[in-house]
């Protein structure tokens, strides 16, 4: 199972949200079982379309997500998933 970890800001909206392990094919089923954990999660994480909304990032193991339109990108059991906020400024 996919190991899945969140950034800490996450938790004001989502207070109970931790690390967990998820049997995915694809970071698109990620979001669909972690949603299922904690309902509106994927909201923050996707737009209407389905695509990775822009102030979010996932990274695949040390990898940026590469299909940011469907989420496509594969996992494997010992894959580690991060979906943090991405950072912009002055």
């Amino acid at each position: 199972m996919a190991q899945v970890k969140f950034t800490p800001n996450l938790k004001r909206f989502f207070p109970d949200l931790c690390e967990c392990r998820i049997d995915a094919a694809d970071v698109a089923e990620i979001v669909v079982a972690v949603d299922q954990r904690w309902r509106g999660l994927a909201d923050y994480i996707i737009d209407e379309q389905g695509a990775l909304r822009k102030h979010v990032n996932i990274f695949v193991g040390d990898e940026l997500l590469r299909d940011k339109q469907t989420l496509s990108d594969r996992v494997s059991a010992d894959t580690k998933i991060y979906i943090v906020q991405a950072l912009s400024g002055g």
